[in-house]
């Protein structure tokens, strides 16, 4: 697990950001920009709403099939939309990290899905090419928190390793909260393999009953 980090990241500049989804839903943000991030990449916060003493906090990685052209193979587009919403109504902050792939970049996660197309699950696939089942590392988020002056938070995700890393950098995780299960014919397989390999919460028996359908 990472140690607290011993670069202090300062914000870099902020703006304004309207946002407008395909379905009609729009939101104003402010999106923050940042000097000293750990890894040197161009990740941003976007802010939305009020944010209080305890924020809700998504930390969603960058997916561009996902993200930008609605693919099916995967739940980050939706999951995108859904944390806007609820975290503009409730107060926080989104963080999008610039981590394709769960980290393996752009290229490789196409690699990976054409071993996938041949019956590997996602991880079976990145195990495969020789990379790792999940490469993200959080030490920037935790700076990028710090910067905000967010020390505690709620965190708006299924996945456990985002609250245990956050924990390990200093960041008080008061509670993580699930967010929705957004299942189509392509992803079912995907999503399933994050519960058995990973611990996502996830309802298993729902997903064995849709693959199976």
């Amino acid at each position: 697990m990472p140690d607290t980090p011993a670069v202090v990241a300062t914000p870099r500049s902020r703006v304004r950001v309207p946002l407008r989804f395909h379905d009609g839903y729009e939101a104003d943000t402010e999106v923050v920009t940042f000097h000293g991030l750990a890894d040197g990449r161009e990740h941003v916060a976007v802010i939305l709403g009020e944010p209080g003493p305890v924020p809700l906090v998504r930390l969603h990685s960058e997916c561009l099939t996902g993200d930008v052209f609605g693919s099916a193979r995967c739940d980050c587009g939706p999951q995108l939309r859904e944390a806007v919403e609820r975290i503009a109504e409730r107060g926080g902050v989104l963080l999008y990290l610039r981590q394709e792939g769960r980290g393996i970049g752009l290229y490789n996660k196409l690699d990976a899905y054409a071993l996938q197309d041949e019956g590997l699950d996602t991880y079976e696939a990145n195990a495969a090419l020789g990379l790792p089942e999940d490469a993200r590392d959080y030490t920037a988020a935790s700076q990028m928190l710090r910067a905000l002056g967010i020390g505690e938070l709620e965190l708006l995700s299924n996945n456990p390793d985002k609250a245990d890393q956050l924990r390990s950098l200093g960041i008080d995780v008061r509670d993580r909260v699930p967010t929705g299960v957004f299942t189509t014919a392509h992803n079912v397989r995907y999503l399933r393999a994050k519960v058995l390999q990973t611990q996502h919460t996830l309802p298993l028996a729902a997903l064995a009953e849709l693959n199976a359908g």
